[in-house]
């Protein structure tokens, strides 16, 4: 199976994120929106929590790259609530983007909502797609020194994920670095350090994600009766 492709190009945001937002609530939805640089595991770590999660918790993923559909078609594999979308030269999605791709999704069969950004640690600005919450994702692979290096990334973010965590015996990576520049930056923030590989870390990841997501559904069934 092949999820829809849809490309599209830049959008005014805020007024659609808020429309997204509404649209998510009143269907009982939890929504993610998962940035991280190229090669971080954020494919990875999203068929991982499909593979683990369904059928209790009904998973559906809107896939954002510049021009490939490759992620997409992986997470399809998983859950038939998939979009694929295709943001050009524009590079980094907008609310409009995401607003387009919810029209092809059925809500009311999804529990989990990931957004999976395009494969950057830049931001320019804040990014407003209409998620409930931003989750920062870093790897072992490329340095501890990043959540430092992008400083934004960390501060707009719920949640940091380290990934990649089984190659901690492998290349120079200081930890406790890494976990104080991510503390210093965000005293608030969750932080999960985990393997989409090897599977090691994930369930304090996964519980999280049951909690979060069953106390949202609750919370706005509550208020939509």
């Amino acid at each position: 199976m092949k999820a829809p492709l849809i490309n599209q190009s830049c959008h005014e945001a805020n007024p659609i994120a808020k429309l997204n937002r509404q649209l998510l609530a009143d269907a009982g939805v939890f929504a993610i929106s998962l940035g991280g640089g190229p090669g971080c595991g954020k494919t990875s770590l999203i068929e991982a929590s499909i593979a683990r999660l369904m059928p209790d918790v009904q998973v559906g993923v809107i896939a954002c790259d510049v021009v490939s559909h490759l992620d997409g078609d992986r997470m399809a594999r998983g859950t038939d609530q998939v979009v694929q979308v295709n943001t050009g030269l524009q590079g980094t999605p907008d609310a409009t983007h995401i607003h387009d791709a919810l029209q092809w999704l059925d809500l009311a069969k999804i529990d989990l909502l990931f957004i999976e950004n395009v494969g950057t640690l830049v931001r320019t600005g804040p990014q407003e797609l209409g998620a409930d919450m931003s989750v920062a994702m870093f790897s072992v692979a490329g340095g501890h020194d990043k959540a430092d290096k992008h400083p934004e990334l960390v501060r707009s973010a719920g949640v940091v994920l380290l990934n990649k965590t089984d190659l901690l015996h492998a290349v120079p990576f200081d930890l406790p670095a890494f976990r104080s520049d991510v503390r210093r930056l965000n005293t608030n923030i969750e932080l999960f350090e985990l393997s989409a590989l090897t599977g090691d870390g994930l369930d304090e990841w996964l519980n999280w994600l049951r909690f979060r997501t069953k106390k949202h559904h609750s919370k706005t069934s509550h208020w939509f009766g």
